[in-house]
């Protein structure tokens, strides 16, 4: 089922017009798409993938589920957070369960960009010289680029091309990557010496940006009774490559109605119009919303996208993706403050 099939091509209408509207629901379902049966088996996928995960990730579950989202989505994620809260399990226990290959590049300011794509070696057989290809780190399905703000903008820059164009290009020579691969980097927002922000035009090429939070009680607890025992918890694999493949055509494939889609637009839209953001977001952001929308209905075992997913993924694509006003940030509002007041609007 194709995309134009499924939402329809009418034209958007003015805010006045689609607010006084009731939000119609997609004539068509999944249930009705080519890949009925993989959507059948969905919620036991996703049970397993969950389960999982849980045996070594304790709570953050909705830190899991849009990581999780940005694969559906073949997207990128960066995540932020204090120091300790699990970052790098979460990542290295995804790719485990998801069976990718999964390299860590630890960024450091003397991080090179050969480092991290790789670089031509020259070998002596029978008395010639041949040049070789020696693959970096690059090259695996899942990349976890830690405390990626500490790297050079130079070594930033080199995993710009990978990101985007999902493929490297070394002395002249282009090397596409093994597909899936995603890049789910991390960065510590407390400390700033030494470190390089990244530019936007980086970081609109990460489809989320995700806060991960601190533990309740009760979690911390759990992490403490797991990891001060005497084995640590460990995962089994819990589906292959090729179902992972197969959940990112589904995804495409969830419908979502007109007037939800034109909801999510205008939403966007409203980020560019002033006020307490300077810099609103661009077109990817609404590519993303509706993206991200689709993958979280079939998560939550919906097969239609409905006004919650829409919203609740507002948050992670949007929030990378403006700059406030001087004036708003001295007062102490945030990007998810911004992002609140636009949905308040919406919803009147």
């Amino acid at each position: 089922m194709s995309m134009e099939n499924s939402v329809g091509t009418e034209k958007p209408q003015n805010t006045a017009e689609f607010r006084e509207k009731p939000m119609e629901r997609a004539e068509n379902t999944i249930e009705n798409a080519p890949s009925a049966k993989t959507y059948e088996n969905a919620q036991r996928i996703f049970k397993t993938l969950f389960d999982e995960i849980g045996k070594v990730v304790v709570g953050q579950n909705e830190t899991v589920e849009q990581v999780m989202i940005a694969i559906l989505c073949n997207g990128h994620a960066l995540l932020e957070s204090n120091p300790g809260l699990g970052k790098t399990l979460t990542i290295s226990t995804i790719s485990k369960v998801i069976d990718l290959s999964f390299n860590r590049i630890q960024c450091t300011p003397d991080l090179m960009p050969a480092d991290i794509t790789g670089t031509t070696v020259v070998e002596e057989h029978g008395g010639s010289k041949v040049f070789r290809f020696e693959k970096g780190p690059i090259f695996a399905n899942i990349i976890l680029a830690d405390e990626i703000n500490r790297a050079s903008p130079k070594t930033q820059s080199a995993l710009l091309e990978a990101m985007q164009e999902k493929q490297v290009t070394v002395a002249g020579v282009t090397h596409p990557l093994e597909k899936p691969f995603f890049v789910l980097a991390t960065q510590n927002p407390i400390e700033q010496e030494g470190t390089y922000p990244l530019p936007e035009a980086q970081l609109d090429r990460f489809l989320l940006k995700i806060f991960v939070p601190y533990p309740e009680f009760n979690e911390e607890l759990e992490i403490v009774n797991r990891y001060t025992a005497l084995s640590n918890p460990t995962t089994e694999r819990g589906i292959t490559k090729e179902t992972l493949l197969s959940l990112q055509k589904l995804t495409r494939e969830v419908p979502i109605s007109n007037d939800l889609k034109q909801r999510a637009i205008h939403l966007v839209m409203k980020t560019r119009e002033g006020g307490t953001i300077e810099y609103g977001a661009s077109p990817r952001a609404s590519i993303a919303l509706i993206l991200t929308a689709k993958a979280r209905a079939l998560v939550h075992g919906r097969n239609f996208v409905s006004e919650e997913d829409v919203y609740a993924m507002a948050y992670p694509v949007l929030r990378h993706r403006i700059i406030l006003t001087f004036e708003a940030e001295r007062s102490g509002m945030t990007p998810d403050d911004a992002i609140k007041s636009l949905i308040s609007t919406m919803s009147k």
